[in-house]
């Protein structure tokens, strides 16, 4: 009963000095609200308002036709020019997409010459150019279609594809934006919390004060460990309910409750982390430098940012033995898709076992860095 009264006492104390680090409370604040808003918010749609220019040498009511068919939200409305403000337009960067109709291009459609209709597209406007492409092409050839519909008589084809998009039926990527920079966020600040709290102590020389007392290093760790998990969690659920469901109304399809039970189970490998780099780092910058060259690979080769079967096979060995991996995994399947216990359970036992091996590691870095100072 006294080590869990020291843990509770030394951890109250962790709450305290973060309630007086105004920069840290800020960076929190941001993180898991307007930083979640923006994060959603700065994923439009895979096309939206791409300019486009249509030059327009055939006149007809087919090439009226396909210019009406460009509107917004995909695209803006249509700026007709002639074949000679093309390249300055694009060079300007005014245009993505110029589209040119030939004259008489009606004319050979009708009597099936299949004209070419040249697409010119920018292509250092990477997400707009790769999908914008194939929109054009469906809309040319659609518009086509219909035309020719009331002309000839056209086949049926002999496949019809129905499509049917599973857990995001509008495909919108605002909520994958949303909820990916919710998981970011707790891994992120769960190690920023932690590691700046022991180089905190070490800079105020509040460890030394630490080291007289009646308190062992495991006390100490572990107090960090569930007060900067504490709040990292609570400003989870703050994010996840009030800002992703209230104000983004993404749906949540699974159990808040099983989330944040695997949130916690993370947070205590995460912190664990935290602590390590700190026993690592003698100061906040060298945090920082550290900060990056973990974070980074975590973020971006858990899964996360792309599916870990596009990736090289040893690299989706070597990241099964981070937190970051099986966490990203659960929380995916339990928010998009309402996976259940049955489902995440062994998401959750690696990570409880990953976060024990992690929590044993920083431990025993922990009392060598408090063995030197004393």
């Amino acid at each position: 009963m006294q080590h869990a009264a020291n843990i509770y006492r030394l951890g109250i104390k962790e709450l305290r000095s973060l309630w007086r680090d105004p920069m840290m409370l800020v960076l929190i604040v941001y993180a898991f609200s307007l930083g979640i808003y923006v994060a959603a918010s700065a994923m439009p749609e895979t096309l939206h308002m791409a300019p486009i220019a249509i030059i327009d040498e055939d006149q007809s009511p087919l090439s009226n036709r396909i210019t009406g068919a460009f509107y917004p939200p995909h695209f803006s409305p249509p700026s007709i020019v002639g074949l000679d403000e093309v390249d300055k337009g694009m060079d300007a960067g005014r245009f993505t997409f110029a589209l040119n109709i030939p004259p008489d291009f009606q004319r050979d459609v009708l009597a099936g010459r299949q004209p070419a209709v040249q697409l010119n597209i920018d292509a250092t406007r990477m997400s707009q150019a790769f999908t914008g492409g194939g929109y054009i092409q469906q809309i040319v050839q659609g518009e086509v279609s219909e035309f020719m519909k009331g002309a000839r008589a056209t086949a049926p084809p002999p496949v019809d594809l129905a499509l049917r998009a599973r857990f995001n039926p509008t495909l919108a990527q605002s909520w994958f934006g949303s909820v990916m920079e919710i998981i970011n966020n707790v891994t992120m600040l769960s190690i920023v919390l932690t590691g700046a709290a022991l180089i905190r102590e070490r800079e105020h020389g509040t460890i030394e004060h630490l080291l007289v007392m009646p308190v062992t290093p495991f006390e100490i760790m572990a107090s960090k460990v569930w007060a900067m998990g504490l709040v990292v969690l609570l400003a989870c659920a703050f994010a996840l309910i009030v800002v992703i469901q209230g104000i983004l109304r993404v749906p949540i399809e699974g159990s808040i409750s099983l989330f944040l039970l695997g949130a916690a189970l993370h947070l205590f490998a995460t912190t664990s982390i935290g602590i390590f780099m700190g026993t690592i780092a003698r100061s906040m910058p060298q945090f920082g430098l550290l900060l990056m060259l973990v974070l980074l690979p975590l973020q971006m080769l858990s899964g996360g940012m792309t599916p870990r079967e596009s990736m090289p096979e040893i690299v989706q060995a070597l990241m099964l033995a981070a937190p970051t991996t099986h966490f990203v995994k659960m929380a995916q399947a339990i928010l998009y898709r309402g996976a259940g216990f049955q489902v995440v359970w062994p998401q959750l036992l690696a990570i409880v076992a990953i976060g024990a091996i992690f929590f044993v590691v920083a431990l025993t870095r922990f009392r060598r860095t408090i063995g030197a100072m004393g």
